[in-house]
């Protein structure tokens, strides 16, 4: 296992309050990944992948047209190629992620059924990779995520009479239990210390609400099991995932004071017409 002593060391505070970190998820990309082992950057790459995942879907929808966002492992040029490879059935590109490779075969099989939902086939195959991540801590992370996530779904599913079973990604113990258990709880409770937090949110109909007590639990999950972490990948991977989920309220907090300047103009503009009407 790798130490990272001067990186950690040097890396800024970064909270959960509102405030706006001058550290980017681009600047660790720039100045930190470069620096990490072979094996360690695969696993801050399970980070990068889910960006990929979308950029994945937004190609095959809109192929030359889609407009690919930031921050993945690969270029768009890399993407495309990959997809080639992968519809052709050539041998899969080394380095590439195998999750990938079993995305398409399903895609290829399945490409004219209307009934796939295509975010939640390749989100199962990328959290079964990523659940298998050598590192335990990240691959914890990520069992954590997928259990949080199908709680969620689980509960969402069962309020509007859908179908749970189809709802839920994954395997596992918790994966099963939502799928088949008839209970309101779906016996879960006491089977993990955050399911009533979780269970609580899935009633809160305010959504921004109920997003940022999901980050608040995701953020206490990150600081509760990364104590004994101090200069290794775990400590700049929890960086990161708290960089990114800082970004994140940073970018809704200026979409929603911009939404309100707006509406503010409209409102002033409202009130001159109607002035110069009086007039």
């Amino acid at each position: 296992m790798s130490n990272y002593y001067c990186l950690v060391a040097g890396l800024p505070d970064v909270a959960f309050d509102g405030s706006k970190s001058v550290y980017t998820v681009e600047r660790f990309k720039e100045d930190i990944y470069p620096e990490l082992s072979v094996a360690d950057a695969a696993c801050v790459d399970l980070f990068f992948l889910e960006r990929d995942n979308a950029n994945i879907l937004n190609i095959l929808r809109n192929g030359e047209d889609a407009v690919l966002g930031e921050r993945g492992c690969y270029s768009r040029e890399e993407l495309e190629e990959i997809i080639s490879s992968a519809k052709e059935g050539d041998t899969p590109i080394n380095g590439v992620p195998s999750y990938i490779y079993r995305f398409f075969e399903f895609y290829i099989a399945n490409e004219g059924n209307a009934n796939v939902i295509w975010e939640d086939v390749l989100s199962s195959y990328y959290y079964d990779y990523a659940t298998r991540c050598a590192n335990g801590f990240v691959a914890d992370w990520f069992i954590f995520n997928r259990n949080v996530n199908n709680i969620l779904v689980a509960f969402a599913a069962r309020k509007y009479k859908m179908s749970v079973a189809d709802a839920v990604i994954g395997d596992g113990e918790i994966a099963e239990a939502l799928r088949t258990s008839g209970a309101r709880d779906f016996g879960l409770t006491g089977a993990l210390d955050y399911f009533e937090s979780v269970q609580r949110m899935s009633e809160n109909s305010r959504l921004q609400e109920r997003e940022r007590q999901l980050d608040d639990l995701r953020w206490k999950w990150l600081e509760d099991n990364s104590v004994f972490n101090y200069f290794t990948v775990e400590r700049l991977f929890v960086f990161l995932i708290k960089l990114s989920i800082v970004e994140r309220w940073a970018k809704l907090d200026a979409d929603k004071g911009m939404l309100r300047y707006n509406e503010l103009i409209a409102e002033l503009k409202s009130g001159m017409d109607e002035k110069s009407v009086e007039l």
